[in-house]
């Protein structure tokens, strides 16, 4: 991909995650601020988002773009455990977007990045989606080390001083055809299940 696709990408996300609305009862959301531009030459996906290494619910260790993001359909969200409004609302929500999907969902993997890695280990998002029924093979709850986290949820617009600045918006994205828009999280369900069904479908002309 051209730098300038990337470079109006990141614009993009940081733009809408100003629009974001806080977490109730938790701090409005920090000012946006500008995305990490990409490296001098950087024109793949791989090289924007990179690899950092995350690690899932199960313990295991998963390359960000390559394992997690390349070649297929993605929403992802950011959550933090501890939370107890907007997040545990809005997992409930995805829960039922892939309720809605039916046998779709297996073609759309769902990535959710804590804001909150020194605290979120891997055990712990485990317990939280036990907790929330939502710990299956199609969905990831990803944490690292705090420079990691922070380089990736930097490369997809989220800036987060604190756990609770996060943005609530959700990004979806069709990786391999460079198709990318946001979506408010009080979006009904069924609204959220028909973006995502759009993106599995083929694109005209290629």
């Amino acid at each position: 991909m051209r730098i300038v696709d990337w470079i109006a990408l990141s614009l993009c996300f940081c733009i809408f995650s100003s629009l974001a609305f806080a977490h109730e009862g938790h701090q409005e959301p920090a000012p946006a601020v500008a995305a990490a531009q990409p490296a001098t030459g950087t024109r793949d996906a791989k090289t924007w988002f990179t690899d950092t290494p995350l690690q899932d619910q199960n313990g295991q260790t998963l390359r960000f773009y390559s394992d997690a993001l390349q070649n297929r359909v993605v929403l992802l969200n950011v959550i933090f455990t501890s939370c107890t409004d907007a997040c545990p609302l809005i997992t409930q929500k995805l829960k039922e977007v892939r309720e809605l999907l039916g046998d779709k969902a297996d073609g759309i993997t769902f990535i959710s990045l804590t804001s909150d890695p020194l605290r979120d280990t891997p055990a712990v998002l485990k317990a939280y989606t036990l907790k929330q029924g939502v710990d299956g093979p199609h969905w990831f709850f990803l944490t690292g080390d705090k420079a990691g986290m922070d380089l990736v949820l930097g490369r997809i617009g989220q800036i987060v001083p604190t756990p609770e600045q996060h943005s609530t918006q959700l990004i979806v994205g069709d990786v391999a055809n460079k198709r990318w828009s946001k979506i408010r999280p009080d979006a009904p369900a069924a609204a959220i299940a028909q973006r995502l069904q759009l993106l599995t479908m083929p694109v005209a002309g290629r």
